[in-house]
Formats: structure tokens, sequence, C-alpha cells
């Protein structure tokens, strides 16, 4: 008979595996408003919904940038996605998103156990907005904590996950 199925760091679901996580969206253009203030705007570029778990770190924030600033998801003159947000120059919109870890597999309300504290959240999410601007010369964000409207164009639509585990 199996076993548990598995996830990041080999525990059984349910149990906290930190990964950090970035929605990502290939965008024409988003921003981010708080009140009548937008806070950050970009036009074609990725934007990135940044969910920090429990037990994430800022390997796991580097690791994350690393690859959104590298993802291929812009087409090539072959119409293939094989050129990324560095090479077309464009900008890369980060807004915080505590709810991304939640585990929806069971009831009618998530849980959000699995999301970071607060205080740890936002720590990391500065780290990764600082990470990404040592990379990238164009990046706006939205901000930690805030009630935020989030207006964008996806561009395809173009959406994808990415799951940074820590090293096993």
């Amino acid at each position: 008979m199996a076993g548990p199925r598995r996830r990041f760091g080999g525990q059984a679901p349910g149990a906290c595996a930190a990964s950090m996580i970035g929605l990502l969206q290939r965008v024409s253009r988003a921003k981010v408003e708080i009140g009548t203030d937008t806070v950050g705007a970009i036009g074609r570029g990725l934007m990135v919904l940044v969910g920090v778990e429990r037990g994430d770190t800022e390997r796991e924030g580097d690791r994350l940038i690393e690859r959104l600033v590298g993802y291929r998801v812009f087409s090539d003159a072959d119409r293939k996605m094989n050129l990324s947000v560095a090479d077309v120059g464009g900008g890369l919109l980060l807004v915080p998103q505590f709810t991304l870890p939640a585990d929806t597999r069971k009831g009618a309300r998530p849980s959000l156990s699995n999301a970071a504290p607060p205080e740890l959240g936002k720590r990391l999410f500065d780290h990764v907005v600082d990470r990404a601007r040592s990379l990238h010369p164009l990046v706006e964000t939205g901000r930690f904590g805030a009630r935020m409207q989030v207006t964008l164009t996806n561009d395809g639509p173009v959406t994808f996950t990415l799951r940074v585990a820590p090293p096993a």
C-alpha cells in the first residue's frame, strides 16, 4: 500500500513545508492603488503576487527573484516564449499576497496557517524587493499590509505559479 503523498521537503500534505510563491502574470500594464494613490505601476512586464510561508528565509527570496527575472515568458521573433523580463526591458511589479499559501484542500474557508506571520512576511517581502532592485532596473511594488486595488491587463493570458522550496 502506498504511503502518504509527499510534497516539498518530503512532508505529507497539510504539514508546513516552506516554499516561497510567486504567482506571475505577463502584463501589458499593471498598477497598485491604495485609496486614490497609485503606489506602483508598470507597462509591459510581470505583475507578481508574492506569498511567504512559515519557514521561508532570504535564501528562498533570492532564488525566487533570480527565477522571476530570468523566467522566459515573453515571445521571441518566432513567437516562442524564449525571452525574460530582463531581455525585453519590462517592468516588475511585486505585490505582497499573504493568502497565496492558503490551504484550500477541504472545507468552505481557506486555512491561512501556512502563511508567514506578518513580521516575517514583511521582512522577507522587503528583502525580495531589495534583491529585485539589485538585479533589475524597473521594480515597482505594492505595500505590505495595506488594502490594495490591483489592476492589470494580462497579456496572453499568461500566468504561472513559481514555488521555490528550501534546499533538500
